[in-house]
């Protein structure tokens, strides 16, 4: 089969993309050979295609190292796309509450494909503060923003998801097919999902869902902290953290049926 001019910039597009999404917290600095060698691409069409990449401010390249790392054009789209988001504008006031309430760090999570992403974040005034960034993507089944939109999505999905592996991170991660399910079950029923050293150990979290004008589950609010201080099961900590997405879901539109009824604090 011919290939057209076409075919080849389609194709060197996406090898570009591929590139950009391969530069990650754990490695935000990559040589042209590590690329070339991960992507399965020559280094002559890694390395064309990284200085256009530079030409355009979408990666840099550091003269001591030779190293590359994302430039600053990404941080201006993700400003352009997170400042127009309307999720991250009506939470913000209600998050900020919440972390002033609880001394924790807030985010908002959303699914994308097998992992959960964070939107948004606002973090808490405490001198120690467990790891977590605007952009990260952590697995569904050991995380409490994970967990709470992986229990509602449809059957299918979730079984896609189980059999495609649960790694285990932690010794409290759960790898149990039967388990995970029987917790997606309750985490349905109880409005919340809780994680305690499930992918890092020192660190605990809790999940609400949010709702949007359909009353589809499109995000989820999660507080996180380290174990010696922050205590998800309390009662308290519940009862806030559950209210705060209620208010979220309906900022963005969702009405809860007449029958149903608030959290208190």
């Amino acid at each position: 089969m011919k290939h057209t001019a076409e075919d080849y910039l389609l194709s060197s597009v996406k090898n570009a993309l591929r590139i950009l999404r391969s530069f990650s917290l754990d490695e935000p600095e990559k040589k042209v050979t590590e690329l070339a060698s991960s992507l399965g691409l020559s280094k002559s069409t890694v390395s064309r295609l990284l200085h256009t990449l530079a030409s355009e401010g979408f990666v840099t390249k550091d003269p001591e190292t030779q190293k590359y790392r994302l430039g600053l054009t990404i941080l201006q789209l993700n400003t352009v796309l997170t400042s127009h988001l309307e999720i991250n504008r009506e939470a913000q006031p209600i998050l900020e509450q919440l972390v002033d309430d609880l001394q924790e760090t807030a985010h908002l999570a959303m699914l994308d494909d097998q992992s959960v992403i964070y939107i948004h974040r606002v973090e808490s005034r405490q001198p120690v503060q467990a790891l977590s960034h605007v952009g990260r993507r952590n697995p569904l089944h050991c995380t409490s923003s994970g967990k709470v939109l992986l229990a509602h999505q449809k059957e299918e999905d979730i079984e896609a998801y189980i059999q495609h592996g649960l790694t285990q991170f932690t010794l409290n991660t759960m790898t149990d097919p039967r388990i995970l399910r029987e917790a997606l079950h309750a985490i349905r029923r109880q409005g919340y999902a809780i994680s305690i050293e499930e992918l890092r150990e020192g660190v605990a979290s809790i999940a609400a869902p949010i709702r949007d004008y359909t009353g589809k589950v499109a995000y989820a609010l999660s507080v996180i902290g380290p174990v010696h201080r922050f205590h998800p099961y309390d009662p308290t900590v519940i009862a806030k953290v559950k209210r705060a997405a209620s208010e979220i879901s309906e900022k963005i539109g969702y009405w809860p049926p007449p029958s149903s009824t608030r959290q208190s604090t």
